[in-house]
């Protein structure tokens, strides 16, 4: 078994999005940034390398990392730079935001450029035709940069709490299918 570690966005997930559920449902681990409100790339970043390493376990058995929003943006930088990267064993990408649009709040500025190198492991992006954070285009654009299978949800918007997604057990179904990639 996997550790899964749940990674949420800007301003954190709130009690009925699917990964709060996921947390309380399945006992996923969370990881808590120490500012939900203006994060800072490298910060987050930081935090997601003292939570893998924290863990001597995960040289045995590799955590799935399970991002939605910017939490997607944090699993791209993090690969990039980070050393620890054989800790992870896939990545479930969720809703991921195009924080390089011209609308984008400008606590979220620190986050251009997107970071698009291919990932070390295996992920699957899911991506909604009508997200306001993140054209279509745009979002495949990046799951086909990190060399993500890319999985196309129809209209949920962000895929959180207003998506009314519950537990969301298709999420489910994907996060099964990436535990058992070689």
């Amino acid at each position: 078994m996997h550790r899964v570690l749940l990674l949420p966005g800007w301003l954190n997930s709130d009690p009925g999005h699917w990964q709060s559920l996921w947390e309380q449902h399945f006992g996923y681990t969370r990881i808590e940034q120490s500012d939900w409100e203006w994060p800072l790339r490298g910060d987050w970043m930081m935090r997601l390398d003292e939570t893998l390493l924290a863990d001597d376990s995960l040289l045995e058995a590799p955590a799935i990392l399970v991002a939605h929003s910017l939490g997607c943006q944090l699993v791209a930088a993090w690969a990039a730079h980070s050393q620890h990267t054989a800790r992870v064993k896939a990545a479930l990408l969720v809703a991921p935001p195009d924080p390089e649009r011209e609308d984008m709040p400008p606590q979220l500025h620190g986050w251009r450029p997107i970071v698009r190198g291919k990932l070390p492991f295996p992920a699957t992006v899911v991506i909604s035709s009508d997200d306001p954070y993140c054209a279509p285009t745009r979002a495949l654009a990046m799951g086909q940069d990190w060399g993500a299978s890319v999985v196309q949800l129809g209209a949920h918007g962000h895929i959180n709490t207003e998506s009314g997604l519950g537990l969301w057990p298709e999420g489910q179904v994907l996060l099964d299918n990436l535990s058992r990639k070689e």
